[in-house]
């Protein structure tokens, strides 16, 4: 695979996740459903950047809402929900003109649920991302730092943000992100719920849900 900077890994997943940065939170918020801090890691363009995930799911709020149903809808899909995964945060410290600075920007990972077709051939998909995965762990600790693990240091699995059920890729590098087991048994469940047009995926939430 191309190894891919920082930031070109984060934008690809804010295209892939249909997404876009998030600020302030919202009345009601409450603390994120699992979090993931990197450590700080240069950047090629100088200084460190430090990553920070935080998990839901949660519902999509209504810019991102309407960004899935212009997308299903460019791609000739209909819009059955929207499930918004997780938000990630970079954060760049290091010198502008000789003096120190900061910097960050925040990304939401989402998934629109557009009427996809099944497709047949998901174990091969699924013995794709297997063979696929040390190298792909290697790779994500270049940008990121090491792969997150659980305190017994089984690593998180890694969820593919468009399913392979639906015709998801599954090595591609803006596809798939690190998830606890919390997150990911409530994804699997989100998922077949958004496609079937569940309620909660289908209503409108909160600009911000979450507490940093």
């Amino acid at each position: 695979m191309e190894h891919v900077r920082v930031a070109s890994v984060l934008a690809l997943l804010t295209i892939i996740g249909c997404g876009s940065a998030t600020v302030g939170a919202t009345a009601g918020a409450v603390p994120a459903a699992g979090r993931w801090a990197g450590p700080s890691v240069p950047s090629p363009d100088g200084g460190v950047v430090q990553t920070v995930i935080y998990y839901g799911p949660w519902q999509c709020n209504a810019t991102y809402m309407a960004q899935c149903e212009r997308k299903c809808a460019a791609e000739g899909h209909a819009l059955l929900g929207c499930i918004w995964i997780a938000d990630i945060k970079g954060d760049w410290t290091g010198r502008f003109m000789s003096l120190p600075a900061r910097g960050g920007t925040r990304f939401a990972v989402k998934h629109c649920c557009c009427s996809y077709p099944t497709v047949g051939n998901v174990p091969v998909l699924r013995r794709m991302w297997n063979n696929a995965r040390s190298g792909f762990r290697r790779e994500w600790a270049d940008e990121f730092g090491a792969w997150p693990q659980t305190r017994d240091g089984v690593n998180w699995a890694g969820h593919h943000i468009h399913d392979l059920l639906h015709g998801g890729a599954p090595v591609a590098r803006g596809n798939i992100i690190p998830v606890p087991d919390n997150v990911h048994l409530e994804l699997n469940e989100a998922y077949p719920a958004c496609y079937s047009r569940d309620p909660r995926w289908l209503g409108v939430g909160p600009v911000k849900p979450y507490l940093d």
